[in-house]
This record gives C-alpha cells, sequence and structure tokens, in this order.
C-alpha cells in the first residue's frame, strides 16, 4: 500500500466543515429573549465564533445589557445561562445549519485512504457531538478533540500534540484545516502544516492574513493532494 501525504487530517468544525452561524444566532437570541434582552445580530454572531460557546454567550450578553464583559465574569451570570442556552441549542441544531460543499465526500475519501481524522473544535464536547450527528459525519471521526475536553484549547497547541500522541505520529504527518486566525496560530504552535478555507469565521478578516501554507477553496483539496500524493508514490 502506498502512503499518502498526511496519515492525520485535523479539522476545525464551525466555518470550517459545517455553517452553523444561523442556528447559533437563533439560540443566542431564544436566550436573549428569555432574559428580556434585546437580540444581536447574526453579523455579530459570527464574528464572536470561535473561542467556544460560553465565550460567545459572555460578548452577547454583555452587548445586549451593556455591561463590560469582565463585569459579567465575575458576576457568574453565565453559569446560570449556560444551561438554558444548552436547551435552545438543543433544539435549534440542525435546524438552520449545513455541511460546507465537499464535506462529505472529503471525509469519504480520506477515510477510504486511511488517515486518520480528528476534530478540533473549541465548541463544547456536548454541541460539538450533537452537530456532528446531526449531519451524519460523527463515524468518520478517529477523535473528537472539543473545547472542555482539555486543560486548554486553541489557539494553545495541546488539542494538536493531543492528538499526535494520540496516534503516535510526528507533527510532520499531519495536517491542520481550519477557518481562522486561531485555527492557523495552533497549527503553528504544534508545528504542523496548516491549510485555511477563506469561507469561514475569521472575525471579518480576511483568512490570508493569517499565512497559512494554503488557501484552498474548499476542503476537497485535502482528499485531492492525498490521491494525488499516492499516485505519485505509486509510479
Amino acid at each position: 500500500m502506498t502512503q499518502a501525504m498526511f496519515d492525520l487530517v485535523m479539522f476545525d468544525l464551525d466555518g470550517t466543515l459545517v455553517e452553523t452561524a444561523p442556528e447559533i444566532a437563533d439560540a443566542v437570541n431564544d436566550l436573549l429573549r428569555d432574559q428580556q434582552l434585546p437580540e444581536v445580530s447574526e453579523h455579530l454572531i459570527r464574528a464572536w465564533i470561535g473561542h467556544g460557546t460560553r465565550e460567545l454567550m459572555l460578548h452577547a450578553y454583555a452587548h445586549a445589557t451593556g455591561l463590560e464583559e469582565e463585569t459579567v465574569r465575575r458576576t457568574g451570570t453565565l453559569d446560570i445561562l449556560m444551561p438554558r442556552f444548552a436547551e435552545f441549542y438543543a433544539v435549534r441544531t440542525g435546524q438552520r445549519s449545513r455541511l460546507y460543499p465537499d464535506v462529505l465526500s472529503t471525509l469519504k475519501a480520506l477515510r477510504a485512504a486511511q488517515v486518520r481524522i480528528a476534530l478540533v473544535t473549541n465548541k463544547e464536547q456536548r454541541f460539538a457531538t450533537t452537530v456532528l450527528m446531526v449531519h451524519g459525519i460523527r463515524h468518520y471521526f478517529d477523535m473528537v478533540v472539543a473545547g472542555d475536553t482539555l486543560e486548554a484549547k486553541k489557539p494553545d497547541p495541546l488539542p494538536v500534540r493531543y492528538c499526535l500522541d494520540a496516534f503516535k505520529l510526528r507533527a510532520n504527518r499531519a495536517l491542520f484545516v481550519g477557518d481562522s486566525e486561531i485555527d492557523v496560530a495552533t497549527a503553528r504552535a504544534a508545528g504542523v502544516a496548516v491549510w485555511a478555507v477563506p469561507y469561514g469565521y475569521n472575525h471579518g478578516k480576511s483568512i490570508a492574513l493569517a499565512e497559512p501554507d494554503r488557501i484552498i477553496p474548499t476542503v476537497a483539496a485535502v482528499a485531492e493532494a492525498v490521491r494525488a500524493s499516492a499516485l505519485h508514490a505509486s509510479d
């Protein structure tokens, strides 16, 4: 059997594999209405995605109330709000999210090439698992490292190093695919190659500014690269 270009491909979730912003915005605004607070725009919520659901709710609640974010942190309000948010998000998940183009075919191709696949997301485990299950792709992943799996999350390199250790791989045999400067910084800190898609959530900035190794139009480029490397190795 010929060796693929990478032995492990790690993917970000929101903005890379799944368009989740519309239903995240719905759940956030469900909670704000429940608290008799004004809604926030989906445009703002897109800019807040990337650091995990708790941080997103911190931004949204502070914006809706006019409070300083540090004030919200100190009061413990989020500890009260997050269980309620989880209820709203559980209802909303799958209603307005969708897989981005070429995601399913790419996961199938990587699996066929016997490349390990991991999800590395800052989304909390329960929410990440629900998104994967709703869209029928959980079984493609050998490992899911969520925002609350370890003591640190992206951009700390720990989640990537955790995957490398689990599969007993060197960094040069792995690829990280994401959509944000957080993903690029994470991969760089862990010493792995990083490719980025231009359509996700990067706080309103061009992903080119983060200087990934490659900017790819869709994740299909990953499967194509693996396929091409296998063909080249067999020549």
